[in-house]
């Protein structure tokens, strides 16, 4: 079954499974170059990766509107309890959760991650993702990491990584250089970039660095604008 993917801008994904759309770190309103409104949308699930605020922005108005369980930290869990979200399912890095059309499993990732208000947000994390028969890997905000190879290892069936989705912003997170040796620890067959061009100072030539990937034949590069969706089957 293929599972589509639409990039709304920065760091914020819709991913239908074919049984349920995931939802990943809303931030709609307040982002410049966000393709939808909170409004707007609805989906089954919300996965967030860390508690900064261009990741959690929308969550609770949206988990309120739709009731949709939202998968996080045990400390964003705690949180959005006290912002009156009933659904938090708090959870901590190596766990796995069922999810609509499959299995999510939060993995480590390298990142600061405080809450809008101040209060720790617990360990950052990023997301692995077997749903709709085809195997994910979101990594959220982070630096290069050697567990990325670990990560992109074939399952028991043997299947690989179908999809990574690597931010290449640079400042906050890894930027173009490292994210090519990330590609290459975890060897998908397609790559999607994220988490730059919101604002100056993470702008990147993402055209540049397809090319790059590209020519390194690490991975098929796919470059989204804001609001398009792409479509991953399972290798």
């Amino acid at each position: 079954m293929a599972v589509t993917v639409t990039w709304s801008g920065h760091a914020t994904f819709l991913i239908d499974t074919g049984s349920g759309v995931l939802l990943v770190d809303p931030f709609f309103d307040e982002c410049p170059t966000a393709a939808f409104k909170a409004a707007d949308i609805e989906c089954d699930a919300i996965l967030l990766t860390h508690g900064h605020f261009d990741h959690v922005a929308d969550v609770v108005p949206i988990a309120k509107r739709t009731g949709a369980p939202v998968y996080c930290s045990f400390e964003i869990g705690q949180w959005l309890g006290k912002q009156g979200v009933d659904k938090a399912v708090g959870m901590n890095l190596g766990g796995t959760t069922a999810v609509p059309g499959g299995r999510a499993k939060m993995e480590m990732a390298h990142h600061s991650s405080s809450l809008p208000d101040g209060s720790y947000g617990g360990p950052a994390a990023s997301w692995l993702l077997d749903v709709g028969a085809a195997r994910l890997f979101l990594a959220g905000d982070t630096c290069l990491f050697s567990d990325m190879e670990r990560i992109g290892r074939p399952d028991p069936q043997g299947r690989g990584l179908d999809l990574a989705i690597l931010p290449i912003g640079d400042l906050f997170t890894m930027g173009p250089d490292d994210s090519l040796e990330a590609i290459r620890l975890l060897a998908p067959r397609v790559v999607l970039p994220c988490h730059y061009g919101t604002w100056p100072p993470i702008e990147q030539d993402a055209s540049a660095w397809a090319d790059r990937v590209r020519k390194a034949g690490l991975a098929e590069p796919r470059v989204l604008t804001p609001g398009e969706t792409t479509t991953v089957t399972a290798g």
